[in-house]
């Protein structure tokens, strides 16, 4: 994949908001089968423009204004908010204290940077192969709990555009949760407590809640080619360190001395596992198993949630197909049936699909003008053109899905209201 130049974003993004952006799935979305009149409308959009101008409660009456508004706008970054009891662009002629978040999709932000403390090979804004595991550990470890935890049917989960991944919940129960369910339910999928200062991160009580095993079990997977050959978290002293804070006082000098002759993180991860089963056996002859390894386990491989961003109604999160303006790519929606092959560095830029774009015209102008095109011809959707067409195909299946849960729902009532 092409690299982005930032400077070409304005050109661009008139172009993938004229012929590129899915509208129609768009609107399908957010208007949810139109079974509440005013959902969309009473949707609230913001858009950051050039130069980081920043406009907050826009909303829209149908698919042609949404269109017709990001093509005038052109926004560097879109982002979608709750559904309110007014039309958000006349809040400010709204009684004061009326203007109220009734309704959004429970969400989930889970950004790279709060894994610094844990990753090795970069920090901050960076991201590369070796650490993109964590965020395939998160979508397994959160999807798997929405789904047979809490029995959650529609989710779509999606790349950020540049270090992370969104998750977006739109069961229309779900929607109408209060900010303190949603609480519940993000405290419920965090583990990892505590900010820069405290080291000892995760604590494992006696017993061991079947959400924490089965997380355990997903990670395992994972952990000795993450964690032990990618990451090699006890490659040197430096970095076992880090790990010993960890574990009990009482076997810091044992591991220190195994740790020296061994000579890899592997080697070492064996022999930190023997001495701490025996030590667990020792401390509380418990039957329950290596509660010191698994609280290492979780903290380096855990999924670390922005709370605030799940708890709160009216907080508004980046939107799919939204472009990133610093990397260029945009933000699809990911295949939960192809976690593991997911790869953000083969996600396409604005600037690669639209240039795709001006070579497929170029050759369909040489095409008509060799061959007298009739007008009733169907011209091919853009975007089904372009590297874009799969993860648009990605988003028409949940969609899909959301449009037969919607009528299997509204059979169930009718057949519920027949006299028999």
């Amino acid at each position: 994949m092409e690299t982005f130049d930032p400077t070409e974003l304005p050109e661009l993004l008139k172009l993938y908001y004229r012929r590129l952006f899915p509208y129609s799935q768009y609107y399908r979305w957010l208007n949810y089968g139109g079974v509440i009149k005013n959902y969309f409308q009473h949707r609230e959009f913001s858009f950051t423009l050039k130069d980081d101008i920043y406009i907050r409660y826009q909303s829209f009456n149908n698919q042609s204004d949404l269109e017709k508004e990001m093509q005038k706008m052109n926004p560097y970054k879109i982002d979608i908010g709750a559904v309110y009891s007014h039309r958000p662009n006349q809040h400010n002629t709204v009684k004061l204290g009326a203007f109220q978040a009734q309704e959004k999709e429970l969400v989930f932000d889970i950004d790279m940077t709060d894994y610094d403390d844990v990753r090795r090979c970069c920090s901050s804004a960076d991201i590369c192969p070796k650490c993109w595991t964590l965020m395939t550990m998160a979508i397994r470890i959160i999807d798997r709990a929405l789904k047979e935890d809490f029995g959650f049917k529609h989710r779509l989960w999606v790349y950020s555009g540049r270090r992370g991944v969104h998750c977006w919940v739109c069961d229309e129960s779900v929607r109408k949760l209060s900010s303190a369910v949603r609480s519940g339910i993000v405290e419920y999928l965090s583990l990892v407590k505590g900010g820069q200062d405290v080291k000892k991160k995760v604590h494992l009580s006696e017993k061991i809640h079947p959400f924490i095993r089965k997380s355990i079990n997903i990670i395992k997977k994972y952990f000795e080619e993450y964690a032990l050959v990618n990451q090699d978290i006890l490659k040197n002293k430096e970095s076992w360190d880090k790990i010993l804070a960890l574990v009990p006082e009482i076997i810091h000098d044992e591991l220190q001395q195994g740790f020296q002759k061994s000579h890899n993180s592997l080697q070492r991860w064996e022999y930190l596992k023997k001495v701490a089963s025996r030590c667990q056996n020792n401390i509380k002859n418990d039957k329950y198993g290596p509660w010191l390894e698994w609280e290492i386990m979780l903290q380096y491989c855990f999924p670390r949630l922005d709370i605030n961003v799940s708890k709160g109604i009216n907080h508004l999160l980046k939107s799919p197909f939204s472009v990133h303006p610093k990397t260029g790519r945009i933000s699809v929606p990911i295949d939960l049936q192809k976690v593991d092959q997911f790869d953000p560095f083969t996600v396409p830029t604005i600037s690669f699909i639209c240039r795709e774009l001006d070579a497929i015209s170029i050759n369909e102008e040489e095409k008509e003008e060799n061959e007298a095109e009739s007008d009733v011809k169907h011209r091919t959707r853009d975007y089904k053109k372009t590297s874009l067409a799969p993860y648009v195909k990605v988003f028409e299946h949940f969609l899909e899905n959301l449009d037969k849960s919607r009528k299997g729902e509204l059979l169930k009532k009718s057949d519920l209201q027949k006299d028999f």
